[in-house]
Order: C-alpha cells, then structure tokens, then sequence
C-alpha cells in the first residue's frame, strides 16, 4: 500500500518534537498506522531538529527516503532535505525565509505575517505550519482541532485555544489559496481497531507496569531516559516506587536490594551508564538475585553520539559483569516486540534468579508506532505473573539458599521470614550462604548457577523468527529495530519480483544451537543486517553455534538504514 512521509525541519527549541507527535495523532486518529522517528543533536538549543511521520492504511515498519510532504521551519531544513524530494513533493514555507528551488511543488505560506496578524509569538510557527500541512494533505480540520485539545490538556484552556487558532489559520490558508495542490492522503479511512501511538520506551514502561516491577530505578542517560519520566508519572496510580539515584552505581545496588526484599525490580540507562552498572551485575549474578536491566543503545565509546543510534553493545552487554554466571538477553525489534518480552523479561528474571537484559536503541526508543489495542488486551489476558521456586515455610528443615539442585535453582524464602536467616553477599558461597574458598564447593556453587543456563535453553528459549519465504534464494539475518528497514525492504524487492526472507533474532543469549543450525542449513545468500561496525551478531552466532555469516551489510555512522539502502545493496552486489 502507498506510504505517505510528513517530514518537518526546524532549529531546536522550536517545538518541532512536539508538533511532530501531534502529526502523528492526527494520522492515527484518521484511521491510518504509523512509524515516525525524530533526529536532533546533542543540544539544549540550536543545532538541526527533524521528525518525520511516515503514514499508511496499511502495516508500517520504518521510514522511507522519498519526503512527500516537507515543512520548512528555516532554510537550513530546505537546503539538508531537498535531494529527499521527489517531483510532486509538497514544500510548505514561508518565503520570507526560505528560497525554495525547483524540487517539489511549492506552497509558500507567510508564517510570520499570520502570527504577526494574530499577535503571537515566533515559536508559533510550528503550529501554523502544522494546521497547513495538515490541510495541504487533506486533512480534517476537526481532527486536527480535537488532537490539539488532548495535546495541551493540562496547560489550561487559554494554551489549547491559542494553539488551535493559530493552527486553524494555517489550514484556512492553504484551503483558499492552494486548493488544487492538496492531497488526498489524510483525509481518513475507516479503522477497525482502537491505535495506541507508542515509543520502545513507553513500551518498556507499560511492559513493567503489566508485570507487576515494585521499584524502578535510574539515573537520566538519553535515549533511556524518557522511561524514567513515564513511570514516574505513572507512580500515583501504579504504586510503583520510582527513584531518581544520585548515579548508576546506586541505581543498580537500590534494584538489587530492592529484589533481594522480594520486589520486582528494573533500572534503564545508556553506554557509558551501564558501564557503571557492570560490577552490580555481578553482585546480582552470585547473589542469585533478579533482575531486569533495559538498555537503550546509542553510539560510543564514551560520551560518543548521545542522540543518534546505533546496536553497539551487544558483545558488551552478554559479557557484562566479570567472572562466570548465566545471564538472558533479549532484544526488540519494535513496540510489539518490546511489550512482550518486557513482560517476559520479568518472568525470566524470576524464575532463573539472574539479571535479564532487555535491549533497544535509540531509534526503537524514541521513535513512535501505531500498536493496536487488541494485540495489548490479547498480551494482558495472556500473562500470568511468575515469581518461580519460592518457599512461604520450610516444613521444620534447615533453609539453604544456594541448596545444589537438578535444574541449577533453589527455591526463595522471603526475606524475614520469622526463625530464618541466612547471608547473601559479594563471596562465593556454601549452599547456606556462608562465605567459602573451598576448592569442591567453588565448583559445585558455578556448575549449580551454570545449569540455570541449561534450564532456559530447554525451557524458555525462542528461536528466531522468520518472515517471508526461508526457501527464498536470500535472507536477512538481524535483530533490535534494524527489522523494521529489512521488512519494508523485503516488500520493495518483492514488488520487483525478488522473494526474499527474515531471519529476527528476539532471544539472544544464550543460544540454543539445535533449534538454530536448521535455518542456516541450505546454502543461499545469507545477508547479515546490522547497526555496528563489527556484525555482533555475526559473531555471537559463529562463537556460540559455529555459523558464519560472511557477507554483511553495516551501517555505524549514527544513522538508521533506509528500506532504499538495502534493496540497492541486493540488487547491486
């Protein structure tokens, strides 16, 4: 089905994020599905701001290239995206700012003089351009009107007024002065189910919610950082305890001990932030404590690009905390995605007493996507809460913490269970607790935490998913949001005549490599979709099944891939 992109370009603190996320509403509320994602420098002002909606009445899994409708706030956004347009591309600007060339068809709209007229403010712009977009693609005025209203709610009736008036005189503009330049791609389909417009972020964050997490704890590190702010707005009616640490070595030791009293606990943070957390990990690891680590990806080493993404931390994150001991890592690949393993994620947690990683990145984080109210009423009636081995009393027995079982896990006694005491701390341990650096027992206590592994694999691995035809003569191997891009390019290449097929990998550590091998068994072109410099994945395959994946297609420059990168990749190479 056509896809239609809404691009608007400003400098920031311009309101571009917040009149991009109103766009999408809109689409939304007009019946279509939605993916759109915002690009903006690490700053608090200045520097190139951009959202971009693309919008369809079908499903929509990432960007394009191709912009059919650009809103230029300054002549910097015209002169950056103008090699994106295409011959009936919309421009709307105002052309006392912008010299707008020969790309695309022009609707000049004076905003300035409108606000000027309407005694506002130059921050305004936004919402004029806007209600003009809206119109110049066939919107509805009454949409545009009502998202507004919802938009600004909680800022009073005077915010909401100011900001529809001027709105609506973008959309009265270009309704009278450029009414046979307007498109018919808004004006609204018939929906048969409820849309929620959501982030990876706020995902992850309904996701804790619904899986009962008691404590959240982190420390603001971008592109993490909007879970922070969700679930603490969310505390008053959740009862979650939302803290805001001094740092993430503290962030991590409050989840830890929070788990050890018997809460559900998570924290979110982001390169350098997690890099803190990683001796804490190993505390949860030998304590046996759970615990759910979300990690929002974004390019490093160090500070590296804050705002841009990238799937960087993978080998970092499975081998993360020094020593031995089982970990699960999972990874999204959008918010669908992220909603059900974010529950899982918690269960893992549990059941296997070990710290559980859930990855994004920033483009999954930040980015919005339509995701339909069934598939989260279908996922809350299906869940079930599960704490694992626990104990309410011992029968009169002596209580071992660390009592060597089949399966590598031993049962939980709440803490301050009356008569009951036992110690958990950074040694290693004899079944009860009690530190010991006795040669027999040390292995006994790291083959015991070892089959935890063995136990996950067995029982709760998922094997990759596959989309399209696996008999196809290629196939895409990836995982996190990268999915997305090579969906949308496998619908390109199909329409071209090129079956083609995904192998997504969700569950990636550790990996179960009889359930694996098959779908690498036939020889055909193998194409490695990753984030990274290095092919992670590519590697995490060859060092743990002995596949190799030898032809690679990597993007590292802070950038997502376009669909148009990887179909010229497969018809070119």
């Amino acid at each position: 089905m056509e896809k239609t992109l809404w691009k608007i370009g400003g400098e920031a603190g311009y309101g571009i994020m917040t009149t991009g996320l109103a766009f999408s509403k809109i689409a939304s509320r007009s019946g279509y599905r939605l993916f759109d994602c915002t690009q903006y420098p690490s700053l608090i002002r200045g520097g190139h701001n951009t959202y971009e909606v693309v919008f369809s009445e079908g499903e929509v899994s990432s960007t394009k290239k191709k912009v059919d409708c650009l809103i230029c706030l300054n002549k910097e956004t015209y002169d950056l995206h103008k090699t994106r347009l295409h011959k009936e591309s919309l421009v709307i600007f105002d052309p006392d700012d912008v010299n707008a060339g020969d790309e695309g068809k022009k609707i000049p709209v004076p905003f300035k003089k409108i606000i000027n007229e309407l005694a506002g403010q130059a921050i305004m712009a936004n919402t004029v351009a806007l209600g003009a977009s809206v119109a110049a693609l066939g919107g509805q005025e009454g949409v545009l009107m009502k998202v507004l209203e919802d938009q600004f709610l909680d800022k009073g009736k005077t915010v909401i007024e100011l900001n529809q008036k001027f709105a609506k005189a973008g959309y009265d503009y270009v309704v009278k002065n450029y009414r046979s330049s307007v498109k018919h791609s808004l004006q609204g389909v018939t929906s048969k189910d409820e849309q929620l417009v959501i982030t990876g972020n706020e995902s992850f964050s309904l996701g804790s919610v619904m899986a009962d997490c008691r404590v959240f704890v982190a420390y603001p590190m971008t592109p993490a950082s909007s879970v922070l702010t969700v679930l603490a707005g969310w505390q008053n009616k959740t009862g979650m305890v939302v803290r805001h640490a001094e740092d993430e070595i503290s962030v991590i030791n409050t989840a830890i001990g929070a788990s050890f009293a018997g809460a559900r606990s998570a924290v979110a943070t982001s390169g350098g932030g997690f890099a803190l957390m990683t001796e804490g990990i190993s505390l949860s690891g030998i304590t046996e404590t759970p615990l759910v680590v979300f990690i929002a990806q974004r390019p490093g080493p160090a500070t590296g690009m804050p705002t841009w993404t990238e799937q960087g931390d993978l080998l970092f994150t499975v081998h993360s905390g020094h020593g031995e001991f089982p970990k699960i890592v999972l990874s999204a690949g959008d918010v669908e995605e992220m909603l059900d393993l974010t529950l899982q994620a918690y269960n893992l947690a549990d059941i296997y007493q070990t710290p559980v990683f859930v990855l994004s990145d920033m483009l999954l984080s930040e980015s919005h996507r339509t995701l339909s109210k069934t598939t989260v009423d279908r996922l809350v009636k299906e869940y079930s809460v599960n704490r694992g081995k626990s104990l309410a009393k011992t029968n009169g027995e002596r209580y071992l913490r660390y009592r060597l079982a089949d399966d590598g896990i031993s049962a939980r006694l709440p803490v301050g269970t009356k008569g009951f005491y036992y110690q958990a701390n950074s040694y290693e341990h004899l079944e009860d607790g009690h530190t010991t650096e006795e040669s027999s027992t040390r292995k006994q206590q790291v083959d015991k935490r070892q089959k935890k592994a063995e136990a996950y694999i067995k029982n709760d691995f998922r094997p990759p998913r596959i989309y399209g035809d696996i008999d196809s003569e290629t196939v895409f191997v990836t995982w996190g949001s990268v999915k997305g891009s090579v969906l949308a390019a496998m619908e390109a290449l199909a329409s071209f005549g090129k079956k083609t097929a995904l192998i997504h990998f969700t569950h990636l550590y550790p990996l179960d490599e009889n359930r694996i091998k098959p779908f690498f068994s036939k020889e055909k072109r193998y194409i490695l979709v990753e984030n990274n410099s290095q092919g992670q994945l590519g590697k995490l395959l060859r060092q743990e099944t002995g596949i190799e994946i030898r032809e690679k297609l990597l993007k590292y420059d802070g950038r997502f891939f376009w669909p148009e990168e990887i179909v010229d990749y497969v018809n070119n190479k």
